[in-house]
């Protein structure tokens, strides 16, 4: 095997001396014709071994300095390992499925999409992968690593397909696998759910409005006559909102001003006087929140109830104390909403369009819709005051573009169900620096349930069929043919073969008593096709182990790599996929662009 002409030579504004440029190739030629790692692990078979699992950069793109870094790093421990009493492989690995390679095809001018099936555009997107794959392999040799370079894992191998399956259908076997409605990181410019870490802080401005809500039945504790005043920063979710929350341990004030009479926070009304300019508030009564519960208040434009809710999320660090709730657009709103018997109302569509669940402003962008639900909540005289803040708000890390929580059918890796056990594996695990415990072990527990379904082409099907009833049928006999379907064809099957043909002969269910079957066509989160790697690579390879002793990333991998492949081993193992974890910093632009 022999470098292409085309190989990327390093750019400096000095002189290379000694003909290093012609020199460097020929050397390494001479190594890969020598086949050194070949020859390194023959001389070491039968020590110890030390498996330092590499994290799977993904094939799009060429390699950029912190690559270099990386993987520099990684080639110093694992030579330090093999002349230090160690038999230390290196297995390299790519991550090959998403939206980014999706994206460049659909750019290139070259892929009508529309014009092709989702199978015929999955090929496209493999071939395109496989040669980012050759083109990254040729520049990380250049860097003088030493690995199993020409027999790599990646994650659209098949069986490496093949064993995610297995995952999946492990944890489901062990109950951590659910479909549910509930809100979740939507990014309409992706039109797909996303997971955590999928999500990256920006500045945005946005409207600050405070709304007033006319109490319609004060259930015994109130007038009738009273206002409770709401105030967020996304008037778009107005149409959806469903009630109020308020904490049942603080006080509220119904004050009188202005001839009006309006509920906010006790701890809150000496902030919101100077916001709202008000003269002369008198406090005419104090009530506990719990005190409001099932008081009945009137949604601004629409002929229905917002019932006001206790929710211990509630707090004075900000608004007025009475929190507007939208079932269908908040993780807290949901929960609350779900405790009251709320619906879970979404008038916002995949692409991010109010639909007529929201009536007048229904096609609308739900960000172009935040400027005439303001002005309808003036008109009939709801809107307390406008102002404009700039904070920092959640985006999607691929478009850079803002996202939403939507609620939307998906699936989900429930970590609730075994948070503990994540929590006693980080404590189990060696971590440089210390702090890195630490981190994860903060995010693990504070993260809620895992969304690993995503609505798009490019990935491993998520392995599901539903009976005529619509119930989902995930068995050890479904996913064990279907495993083996992958191992021997790849995952394309899915998107080519009809359903009958994906279930193993003779499949019956009491949830078809016609024989008939559907599939789901959702993808699953590429974060969970990188965190399977302990399984599809540390136990798929003979020359490899599991747990590994060391997992070795960027920082930025505490909320990525190292968070989903603990997620997925202790759900399947118990125990956490490496014995340590080392993170480094990044390589960082110098101040004259260089």
């Amino acid at each position: 095997m022999e470098y292409k002409d085309t190989l990327l030579m390093p750019k400096t504004e000095f002189p290379m001396r000694g003909n290093l440029p012609n020199r460097e190739p020929e050397r390494q030629n001479k190594w890969n014709e020598m086949d050194i790692y070949k020859k390194v692990q023959e001389r070491t078979e039968g020590r110890p071994l030390f498996v330092l699992h590499d994290g799977p950069p993904y094939a799009n793109g060429d390699i950029h300095m912190g690559h270099a870094l990386n993987k520099i790093l990684k080639d110093i421990i694992v030579r330090f390992k093999s002349m230090s009493g160690y038999h230390a492989p290196y297995v390299p690995g790519w991550d090959t499925h998403g939206l980014p390679i999706e994206t460049a095809l659909t750019k290139s001018g070259k892929v009508n999409r529309k014009s092709m099936s989702v199978a015929e555009f999955r090929k496209l997107c493999e071939e395109y992968a496989r040669k980012q794959i050759d083109r990254q392999r040729e520049q990380f040799m250049r860097l003088g690593v030493r690995g199993d370079w020409w027999n790599p894992y990646v994650t659209l191998d098949k069986a490496y397909e093949a064993q995610q399956i297995k995952v999946f259908g492990e944890m489901a076997k062990n109950g951590h696998i659910y479909k549910g409605k509930k809100p979740v990181y939507w990014s309409p410019s992706s039109e797909s759910a996303l997971a955590e870490a999928e999500i990256e802080y920006q500045d945005k401005r946005s409207p600050s409005i405070y709304v007033a809500f006319k109490i319609k039945d004060g259930n015994g504790v109130l007038d009738g006559d009273e206002q409770m005043i709401i105030w967020t920063t996304t008037p778009w979710t107005i149409p959806a909102n469903l009630g109020i929350s308020v904490h049942p341990e603080l006080d509220y004030n119904v004050v009188a001003v202005n001839g009006k009479k309006y509920i906010v926070a006790a701890g809150l009304l000496e902030s919101l006087e100077k916001e709202f300019e008000w003269e002369n508030a008198e406090v005419v009564k104090t009530l506990k929140g719990k005190e409001l519960e099932y008081v009945k208040a009137e949604h601004p434009f629409y002929d229905r109830d917002s019932l006001v809710m206790c929710g211990e999320h509630v707090t004075l660090d900000a608004g007025t104390g009475c929190v507007h709730t939208a079932p269908g657009h908040g993780e807290e709103d949901f929960i609350v909403g779900q405790k009251y018997g709320l619906d879970v109302l979404c008038p916002v569509d995949d692409k991010g369009n109010m639909t007529e669940e929201a009536p007048g402003f229904e096609g609308l962008f739900y960000d172009a819709a935040n400027k005439p639900i303001t002005e309808k909540l003036d008109e009939i005289g709801a809107l307390i005051k406008l102002s404009f803040i700039t904070h920092s708000y959640a985006h999607d890390w691929r478009t850079k573009k803002p996202v939403i929580y939507r609620a939307t059918a998906q699936w989900f890796a429930s970590i609730a169900n075994f948070r503990e056990d994540l929590l006693k594996a980080i404590e189990e695990v060696e971590w440089m620096p210390k702090w890195g415990e630490t981190r994860l072990f903060n995010m693990v527990r504070d993260r809620g349930d895992w969304c690993i379904s995503r609505q798009r082409a490019w990935g491993v099907p998520i392995p599901v069929f539903y009976g005529e009833d619509g119930e989902p049928i995930i068995t050890d006999e479904t996913i064990e043919h279907v495993s083996n379907l992958f191992r021997e064809h790849g995952s394309n099957v899915w998107f080519e073969w009809e359903t009958n043909q994906l279930l193993p002969e003779g499949f019956t269910s009491e949830h078809s008593p016609n024989g008939t079957f559907t599939r789901e066509m959702d993808i699953m989160d590429v974060w969970f096709d990188s965190g399977s790697s302990h399984q599809a690579v540390l136990e798929e390879r003979n020359d490899l182990q599991r747990p590994a002793d060391l997992y070795l990333e960027g920082s930025d991998q505490y909320r990525g790599w190292f968070n989903s492949s603990l997620s997925t081993s202790v759900a399947v193992t118990g125990k956490a996929p490496y014995k340590g974890v080392l993170s480094h910093g990044f390589a960082l632009m110098g101040k004259d662009g260089k």
